[in-house]
């Protein structure tokens, strides 16, 4: 699995989460009770099994209070570890590797857990053609990480902004005087490389978007039954349909069966709960 992480991103990340973290007075802790030549080796293992992403910001994190410190990654964004398993070796200043462990947990434990939360929901649609996105859902700052955690994970990325895409919901439709208007103005406004997709709660509105050209349709809360027609209805259209609203992993597999092209769910990003990764100094 190759991944690029959003490395632009991590230096203004860090800033804030260390000035939040450091405050004024730095690791008074660290500093008072740790001589500042003390030199020690540390490892970083998961305690619970999951898949791991956050890497590179984890060890920009250590690196950003010690240039020198040696950051060994065991592991890859993208793998699977076992509850114990080791995911990085440092050694460096005992004080600097303290006062940064906790910006780096942060990260490493919250992608960590988006990823392993994605692999759960992408495992349990094995065999279907769906692939399982994320939404804007996400934490304000943080949303280019999060949605490369979720492709650490084995998903895929929805829209990252209301910039790269028009999505027609509901309320554009009211405050456009509907759907027919809405499509045509979007597509008047946009060029030849931006998509257009329109959200359907019924048939009706999707037999009505279906006279329009448009380039995915969301089918928003609709049971499988619903779901199956929809794809006969779009059947031989160029037009990919993406089903959400109430998703669980309980409830993926059966949307995934319909016949969707994606799958998506804001608790990739805005439920997963973090993944409890600790760090522990050599005795």
């Amino acid at each position: 699995m190759t991944l690029a992480f959003p490395l632009h991103l991590i230096p203004a990340a860090l800033d804030m989460a260390f000035a939040e973290d450091l405050g004024l007075a730095s690791d008074i802790t660290s500093n008072f009770t740790i001589p500042a030549d003390t030199y020690t080796n540390a490892q970083i293992a998961a305690r619970r099994p999951g898949r791991i992403a956050g890497l590179p910001i984890a060890e920009a994190a250590f690196r950003r209070l010690d240039p020198d410190v040696s950051f060994e990654s065991i592991v890859a964004d993208g793998a699977d570890v076992e509850a114990g398993g080791a995911i990085a070796c440092i050694r460096g200043k005992a004080r600097s590797i303290l006062s940064a462990e906790r910006v780096a947990l942060n990260y490493l434990g919250h992608l960590s857990g988006i990823a392993t939360a994605t692999r759960a929901y992408a495992k349990a649609i094995e065999g279907a053609n769906a692939k399982i996105c994320c939404t804007r859902k996400t934490t304000p700052g943080l949303r280019a990480f999060e949605k490369y955690a979720v492709l650490a994970g084995g998903g895929a990325n929805h829209r990252f902004g209301l910039f790269d895409a028009v999505l027609i919901k509901d309320n554009h439709i009211v405050a456009a005087g509907g759907i027919g208007p809405a499509i045509e103005r979007a597509r008047q406004g946009t060029g030849h490389l931006v998509k257009i997709e329109v959200e359907v709660d019924t048939l009706d509105q999707l037999a009505e978007v279906l006279r329009h050209a448009v380039d995915v349709v969301m089918l928003d809360n609709m049971n499988p039954a619903d779901l199956r027609k929809a794809v006969q209805m779009c059947s031989g259209r160029n037009i990919a349909l993406e089903a959400s609203g109430g998703v669980t992993l309980d409830t993926v597999r059966a949307i995934a069966e319909t016949g969707v092209d994606m799958i998506s769910s804001g608790a990739l990003t805005h439920s997963a709960p973090v993944l409890d990764i600790g760090l522990d100094f050599a005795g």
